[in-house]
């Protein structure tokens, strides 16, 4: 009897663990089949809001289900981190401001991972910073702000997102080449450094131009210059800071799409061509002009160029403004 029964427990076991491992199976199947597009940061952001723009298209062309996952935390570093460590076999990327590849590295001495650990794919979209000012400002061009920096160092005041930002190291930029002193005034985020700047709190602050052109249409700011070479087609009354006075300034923000490093090159030139395409088609062209940005059909070669270009001339204003973060 007892042998019996023995005999009927393992039958039931063994069957009970062969139906687990066809679950695991299945699950483990189902796995592969799933690309996720990891988003450093918290949703509705920037970097959020592109991930799902390229979603369904990649989905579509890559015949694979594509998910958006916010791995947020510690300034966009844990997101990148998980990306920069996940296997290199085209199911996981990173979907981020060029930052994490341009910046993080110099800023965080502490870095769980390095620019080297992840490979540029495409350039999926940029902007450029924008300084303004209040309406009621007294400050009505740049060379309002640079005569009165000038007389007065150390007076006006600048906002930014907080330490390390990319408005912050644009104020640290715009201080260093036009050669005047700024009293810096970090916030939490680019959207109460924006509030305060509108309320006169704060003199001026630079920001993407995709977060306050709603304000410059309502009259609530006035832009005093971009920070890019060409006027933006977007804003073409906005004078360059090249224009305004302070020549060769420059200051783009990249939403980019990353791999960790050694995904094979036809994954990464696959991925790049098609997200190219999602963003150079007729559809897009309406939601990019929403969205005050400008598409870049870079190939993932000519991408890693410019962010390596970019990547130097960050690291040698962070390290002679002596920029530290934890």
């Amino acid at each position: 009897m007892i042998k019996t029964a023995m005999i009927k427990t393992a039958s039931k076991l063994g069957f009970a663990m062969a139906l687990f491992v066809s679950a695991f199976a299945a699950s483990a199947q189902s796995d592969r089949s799933i690309v996720r597009l990891v988003v450093p940061f918290n949703p509705a952001g920037g970097s959020d809001l592109f991930a799902r723009v390229i979603a369904p298209g990649l989905s579509e062309a890559l015949k694979q289900t594509v998910i958006v996952e916010n791995r947020a935390g510690a300034g966009g570093v844990i997101g990148a981190d998980h990306v920069a460590k996940s296997a290199p076999d085209g199911r996981t990327f990173l979907v981020s401001d060029s930052a994490a590849y341009t910046v993080s590295p110099s800023l965080y001495p502490s870095l769980p991972y390095a620019a080297k650990d992840l490979t540029p794919v495409v350039d999926i979209a940029r902007f450029a910073n924008v300084l303004i000012v209040p309406a009621n400002s007294r400050l009505n061009s740049l060379d309002d702000v640079l005569k009165a920096a000038r007389k007065d160092p150390g007076k006006l005041t600048i906002a930014s997102a907080g330490p390390g930002s990319s408005p912050h190291l644009t104020a640290e930029k715009f201080q260093a080449d036009a050669k005047i002193k700024l009293i810096h005034v970090p916030y939490k985020g680019s959207g109460p450094a924006i509030v305060d700047t509108i309320s006169g709190q704060v003199d001026m602050v630079f920001s993407g131009l995709p977060s306050v052109s709603e304000y410059l249409k309502s009259g609530t700011v006035r832009a005093l210059a971009i920070a890019s070479l060409q006027r933006s087609p977007f804003a073409p009354e906005v004078p360059t800071m090249s224009e305004a006075g302070v020549p060769g300034f420059e200051s783009i923000i990249s939403q980019g799409l990353f791999a960790p490093a050694g995904t094979p090159d036809d994954i990464v030139a696959k991925v790049n061509a098609v997200v190219n395409q999602i963003m150079g088609g007729k559809e897009m062209a309406a939601r990019a002009q929403q969205l005050r940005v400008e598409p870049r059909a870079y190939t993932s070669a000519e991408y890693k160029a410019w962010l390596e270009d970019q990547t130097v001339a960050w690291a040698k204003l962070i390290k002679d403004a002596g920029i530290k973060l934890p």
